[in-house]
C-alpha cells in the first residue's frame, strides 16, 4: 500500500507539472480563473448545452470529487450550480488521480467539494499548487467525529477486526469540541483567505456517507459552503438543502427500525467500509480487508474471518461492486454461505446510472440486504 501511494503521488506530481508547463503557455487562459463567483460574464465556457451562456455564467461551477460528494451536491445547488463529477462513472476512487486536464478543471472552477478524511489523496497537493483566486475547497466531513481505520486498529475478535461498534459507544464530536456543523464552510480553503487543509487525516475512516445520520451533516456543510460563495441565493440552497435532508432522515429512519429488529448484530464484508454505519444502528462490522478495498488479507486474517463466521453462523459474505468479490467467494465456498452486495457508493457502475440509481436507491438496496442476512 505505501509503494502504491508513492507512485500516486509520483504520478500527480507529473501531472501538476505538465498542467503548469500548459498554463505557462496559455496566458490568454489565465484570466478565466480570476474571475469571481456569481459572475455574469457572457464569456465563461458553458458546460451544458441547455442553458443560455448569461444563465451559465450565473451558476456556480462546481467540481465534487466522487459520487456521494456529487450528489450531495447536486441537489442542493439545483439549478444555481453546474456540478460536474470528477471521477468517472465505474471508476474506483480510493487510488484514482487527476491528469492534468482534470486539475485544469478544478483550477477554473468556483468550488471543489471533496469528502477529506484521506478518502482523496490527492486534494492537498492539488490545491497547494494551485493559482487560482476564486476557488473555494470544501472539505464535506469537517468537524464529524472520524473513526479509527481497519489498518491503525488491533485484532478484537481473536484475529478478526471489529470496526463497528454499538450506537451506545457513538460520540457526537459536535458536542464535545463545540463544531457547528452548519458554519463548516467557514473553514474551507479560499484562496482569497488562508489554507486551512493542514490537517493530516492518515489512518482515519473516511467513509462517513454511509451512514444516512452522517449524510445529513455533510449535506449541511455544503450548503454552508454554496451560501458563502454564493449568498444571494443562500435562501434558495437551504430550501434544496432542506428537501434533500427530508429525505436523507426518511432514510435514516428506515435504517433505525429494520435494523432494530434483526436477529443478528454482525456482519462480514470483503471492504472495511461500513464503520459508520454499523456504529450508527447498532452493528457490527467484521471486515476481511482494510480500508482500501483492493487491500488483500493474509492468511491468517483469511483463517480469522473463517473461523468467526462457522462460530456465528454467518450465512452471507458481502462484496462490492467496484473491485473482485473473489476473496468473498473464497470464504463464502470454505463455510457453505452464500454471497451478496453491500454496495459502499464509491462510484455507481455504468448499469446503475442508466438505471437512474442514486445515493437513495442504492442506500435501500444496502438496508434490504443487510435485513436479509442479519434476519437469516
Amino acid at each position: 500500500m505505501k509503494r502504491k501511494t508513492e507512485i500516486g503521488r509520483a504520478k500527480l506530481g507529473a501531472s501538476l507539472l505538465s498542467l503548469m508547463l500548459i498554463l505557462g503557455g496559455c496566458g490568454a487562459n489565465s484570466d478565466a480563473v480570476t474571475s469571481k463567483v456569481g459572475s455574469t460574464d457572457t464569456e465563461a465556457n458553458p458546460q451544458s448545452s441547455a442553458a443560455t451562456p448569461t444563465q451559465q455564467a450565473d451558476k456556480l461551477k462546481v467540481e465534487a470529487s466522487f459520487y456521494p460528494m456529487y450528489e450531495f451536491a447536486r441537489n442542493v445547488g439545483g439549478e444555481f450550480a453546474d456540478v460536474q463529477l470528477l471521477i468517472p462513472a465505474g471508476t474506483e476512487p480510493h487510488d484514482w488521480e487527476p491528469t492534468p486536464k482534470d486539475i485544469a478543471k478544478i483550477e477554473e472552477s468556483d468550488m471543489l467539494i471533496y469528502n477529506g478524511a484521506g478518502m482523496e489523496s490527492w486534494v492537498d497537493q492539488v490545491l497547494d499548487a494551485s493559482s487560482s483566486t476564486q476557488l473555494h475547497a470544501v472539505e464535506a466531513s469537517q468537524g464529524i467525529d472520524l473513526m479509527e481505520g481497519a489498518e491503525e486498529e488491533e485484532s478484537e475478535h481473536e484475529h478478526v477486526h471489529d470496526h463497528g461498534g454499538t450506537a451506545e459507544e457513538k460520540h457526537d464530536h459536535e458536542a464535545e469540541e463545540g463544531h457547528d456543523h452548519d458554519a463548516a464552510a467557514e473553514e474551507t480553503h479560499d484562496h482569497e483567505g488562508e489554507a486551512v487543509h493542514d490537517h493530516d487525516h492518515g489512518g482515519l475512516d473516511p467513509h462517513v456517507w454511509l451512514s444516512p445520520e452522517l449524510a445529513v451533516k455533510e449535506v449541511r456543510s455544503i450548503e454552508a459552503a454554496f451560501a458563502k460563495a454564493d449568498p444571494d441565493h443562500a435562501a434558495q440552497y437551504k430550501t434544496n438543502a432542506d428537501a434533500y435532508v427530508a429525505k436523507l432522515e426518511a432514510l435514516d429512519a428506515e435504517f433505525k427500525s429494520k435494523l432494530s429488529q434483526v436477529k443478528r448484530k454482525d456482519f462480514i464484508t470483503q471492504h472495511a467500509a461500513f464503520g459508520y454505519l454499523a456504529r450508527d444502528y447498532g452493528l457490527t462490522q467484521v471486515p476481511i480487508a482494510g480500508l482500501s478495498p483492493d487491500q488483500e488479507p493474509s492468511a491468517q486474517e483469511m483463517a480469522g474471518v473463517i473461523e468467526f463466521a462457522k462460530q456465528h453462523q454467518v450465512k452471507t459474505i458481502f462484496f462490492e461492486t467496484l473491485v473482485s468479490s473473489k476473496v468473498a467467494e473464497t470464504i463464502a465456498a470454505e463455510i457453505g454461505a452464500k454471497t451478496d452486495v453491500l454496495n459502499p457508493l464509491e462510484g455507481l457502475t455504468s448499469e446503475e446510472t442508466a438505471a437512474g440509481e442514486d445515493y437513495l436507491s442504492v442506500m435501500r438496496k444496502n438496508l434490504e440486504a443487510l435485513s436479509r442476512a442479519l434476519n437469516e
